[in-house]
């Protein structure tokens, strides 16, 4: 069995549970009930706290913290988890808080890249192959779905769900539900449709097609929502990403933003 490569002044708990291949650096500290999966290296002052569960092939750089406390008044310091999926990255200074109650879980899927500074907090949901640049924030009961970017410095408020593929550009940020593969600027304003994201993602050219007509419709004709999700229905319905955009409507508990209407040929 592989001899696991901890550096003498890391501080690991009795009750860490580390796959025999890990590699952890100085003065990394593993506190409480931890358990790490095959293939992870933890660097130097990193610190995790637990109850965590992490898969394989995770790196954490200098200066993690995972399983904070949550930045909540409302928490009463029980020991509530994060649970962390495979092949995620989190550089310099990233912090992940755990959830606020016992029935609360903070959750990052897999593929996903943490830039610098960048923070997921309390009872966060993030999916599969996401990024977050440089000091991105996702407040308290944030969801992001599969494929989703959030640029440097911008902000996901707390209770607002991000769609899949969705891109929200530099220093700006969302109080409203940010539907799937659009591009959001500045404070609560879409921008047009993320088809580089889309392309990159291999859809075909019938549902980007299919997309930039359902963009057409929803922000720029001026419609209300209902009447332009009926219209999209009523045109589009059988396109499956635009049921996707759809439903992810329907379900939006914080509404959904304005167009910028200057960025039309965005969507043309």
């Amino acid at each position: 069995m592989a001899t696991p490569r901890i550096h003498p002044t890391a501080v690991i708990s009795d009750e860490a549970e580390l796959a025999s291949d890990i590699r952890i650096g100085p003065h990394a500290v593993i506190e409480g009930p931890v358990r790490v999966g095959p293939g992870c290296v933890i660097q130097a002052r990193a610190h995790l706290i637990g109850p965590l569960e992490m898969g394989q092939e995770n790196h954490l750089w200098p200066n993690v913290v995972l399983g904070g406390a949550p930045q909540h008044a409302g928490y009463k310091g029980e020991p509530t988890r994060v649970e962390i999926g495979d092949r995620n990255v989190f550089r310099e200074g990233v912090t992940v808080h755990r959830g606020t109650t016992a029935s609360m879980v903070t959750r990052v899927g897999s593929g996903n890249v943490f830039m610098v500074g960048s923070h997921v907090g309390h009872d966060v949901v993030v999916g599969n192959n996401c990024t977050l640049v440089n000091y991105a924030l996702l407040g308290g009961h944030s969801v992001l779905e599969d494929g989703v970017i959030i640029s440097g410095g911008s902000m996901v408020h707390q209770f607002c769900r991000v769609g899949r593929l969705a891109f929200l550009s530099g220093l700006s940020g969302t109080s409203k539900d940010m539907p799937p593969f659009v591009i959001q600027q500045n404070i609560n304003w879409v921008a047009g449709l993320n088809l580089v994201g889309l392309r990159r993602a291999k859809m075909s050219h019938d549902q980007i097609n299919a997309l930039k007509r359902l963009y057409h419709i929803v922000y720029l004709q001026g419609l209300s929502v209902p009447n332009a999700v009926a219209q999209a229905e009523a045109e589009l319905g059988h396109v499956d990403v635009v049921q996707e955009f759809l439903t992810f409507i329907r379900n939006a508990k914080r509404g959904i933003n304005g167009a910028i209407k200057e960025t039309e040929v965005l969507a043309a």
